[in-house]
């Protein structure tokens, strides 16, 4: 199927006709390039390699101190016996006689600890045991089966042969199960599986997802949009049950540090959670655009399933002590959270700042059918598609340090509001893209698609991180982690709402795999339907100054302590 040729339609911005080389004419050159041009995935892959080695360098240098002074290693090394021996039998003399002369006075050295080291240095003060290993490996898990997500969209485009609007509607499809976090909280708290609550659920949701991975890579099992859609959603189940189940383990390991828990402790596995997280995404971007360009989107899926297998593997290490447990008072503790639940709900101080951020989450999404221009008309391969995905894994590791190191006190609607009124002209940055106005510039395709990409994305995390924020403060005394867990399910809800919008616009438009004429207008829409939340921001509530003035700060305080009396009335 050959690109339509969007280029011939654009009239000349100037009066002076200019002339375009076709979509034919690009695709033929670069295909001359690259035939020119050796295969170097394997260089590639080894430079990748001794980066990530050097980074391991520089890290151990930094958490262990600077290595040694030579002289350091020909001192001798004592037992706890008496014995001296050493590490070299040839010694100089300048040591040798130095040792001699104080070795009736020199006190011997204290042996290096390495689990003090491990848990000091690089856990953060976390305590190492297999439950933290456990809840680390479930976190990088989480991150690295992203290497799949490359190879999900390539399969629905060419395998499938869907179009732009077809798969944004998929997408939203695919999240759903991130809708209903809440009850798997539920279910994971009050129905023991086997006697355990979080083992059993853990193993399930690994090797649900290995099936599901699996079933991608077989042919003759998935071959239909119906199939691949079950299958693609049973992935997101998985992860989204053992996200659920891990959260769950990190706050029973703080709990049990002591009542009201110890917050270096939280902060410590906090950060090693999203470290985990973080260093699995970051691993697999690259390589899910140079391991699809070379075993194709059916070889990923089959790499890919390997991986929920290791959260099976690590929930067997998991200290839990099996329960004889009383289903019907689980399900009296049920309708006592939903009761909570739906009471904090009802409270204005809740709905009004939730209905703000379905408004700010909800705008339809151009994702879909901008990758589509990039593969189909722009010609881009899985393997740059991948290098993009890396930067923008950093970039967003970028933004959250950005928000925690300058951004942090700053009022949350301070924060949306700017936010959203820079990612408007900076998304509205792809018409150059689409309108190919950055070739006229000397801006290559690639480059003006990997720096967009990247500070988009940076944008993006610093907005995303306040919302985190709101929601957490939104919470009452009681039902913290219920709520907070609705909170985020309707927050992705909203997601799936404007992955839904884009679709339909997409389709109303009439963009499909091979037009593109009404991308522009679409992409414009799309980023000028975010200012549609800011009206609203004053439904945030008001966040207190040093001082303690203003009365509408005062006006919610008072509801979130009338909150807090309902919670305690109804548990009593």
């Amino acid at each position: 199927m050959e690109p339509y040729p969007i280029l011939n339609l654009i009239p000349p911005l100037t009066g002076k006709a200019r002339k375009y080389r076709s979509a034919e004419e690009d695709q033929q050159l670069v295909m001359q390039q690259r035939a020119k041009r050796p295969r170097r995935c394997g260089e590639e892959v080894i430079v990748m390699l001794l980066m990530v080695l050097f980074v391991l360098v520089v890290s151990s240098v930094q958490a262990f101190g600077p290595p040694p002074l030579p002289w350091t290693y020909m001192q001798p090394l004592h037992r706890p016996g008496g014995a001296i021996t050493g590490r070299r039998r040839r010694m100089t003399p300048t040591v040798t006689s130095m040792q001699s002369k104080d070795s009736s006075s020199t006190t011997p050295p204290t042996p290096l600890v390495w689990s003090n080291v491990l848990r000091d240095k690089l856990l953060l003060g976390v305590e190492p045991s297999p439950d933290v290993y456990a809840i680390l490996i479930v976190y990088f898990v989480q991150g690295a089966i992203g290497l799949a997500r490359l190879a999900t969209t390539f399969y629905l485009k060419d395998d499938l042969h869907l179009s732009p609007a077809e798969s944004a509607a998929l997408t939203g499809i695919f999240s759903t199960p991130w809708l209903l976090k809440p009850l798997y909280g539920f279910l994971s708290d009050g129905f023991p599986l086997g006697g355990y609550r979080r083992r059993s659920y853990l193993a399930l949701s690994g090797l649900l997802g290995a099936l599901s991975y699996l079933a991608l890579a077989s042919p003759g099992v998935v071959d239909s949009v119906g199939t691949a859609t079950v299958a693609i959603t049973l992935g997101s189940l998985s992860v989204a049950v053992s996200d659920v189940v891990a959260d769950s383990l990190v706050v029973e390991k703080i709990q049990a540090a002591g009542p009201g828990g110890d917050p270096k402790l939280a902060g410590g596995l906090q950060s090693l959670c999203w470290g985990s997280s973080a260093m699995g995404g970051i691993t697999s971007a690259y390589f899910s655009g140079v391991l699809l360009e070379t075993i194709g989107t059916r070889g990923l899926f089959g790499i890919t399933a390997s991986l929920p297998l290791l959260v099976t593997l690590v929930s067997l290490s998991i200290r839990e002590t099996r329960l004889s447990f009383d289903y019907s008072s689980s399900i009296s503790l049920a309708k006592e959270q939903a009761m909570l639940l739906r009471l904090a709900l009802t409270q204005k101080s809740v709905y009004l700042p939730l209905f703000f951020l379905v408004l700010w989450q909800g705008s339809p999404s151009s994702d879909s059918a901008f990758f589509y221009f990039l593969t189909n008309e722009l010609h881009m391969q899985p393997e740059f598609l991948g290098r993009v995905r890396l930067g923008t894994s950093i970039a967003s590791l970028a933004g959250v340090w950005l928000y925690q190191r300058y951004l942090r006190e700053v009022p949350i609607a301070k924060i949306l509001f700017w936010t959203t009124l820079a990612s408007v002209p900076l998304g509205l940055t792809q018409l150059i893209l689409v309108y190919h106005l950055n070739t006229g510039l000397g801006i290559p395709n690639e480059i003006f698609t990997f720096g967009d990409s990247v500070v988009l994305t940076v944008l993006g995390q610093i907005a995303f991180m306040p919302t985190l924020v709101l929601a957490a403060r939104l919470c009452p005394p009681g039902i913290e982690g219920t709520l907070f867990a609705t909170l985020m399910s309707v927050f992705n809800g909203a997601g799936a709402l404007g992955a839904e919008l884009g679709a339909f616009l997409t389709s109303a438009l009439g963009v499909t795999e091979n037009n593109f004429q009404n991308l522009g207008l679409l992409i414009a829409i799309c980023n000028l339907s975010t200012l549609l939340s800011l009206p609203f921001l004053s439904l945030l509530p008001a966040e207190k100054s040093k001082s303690g003035e203003g009365g509408d700060a005062r006006g919610v305080e008072q509801e979130e302590q009338k909150m807090e009396g309902h919670v305690h009335e109804t548990k009593n």
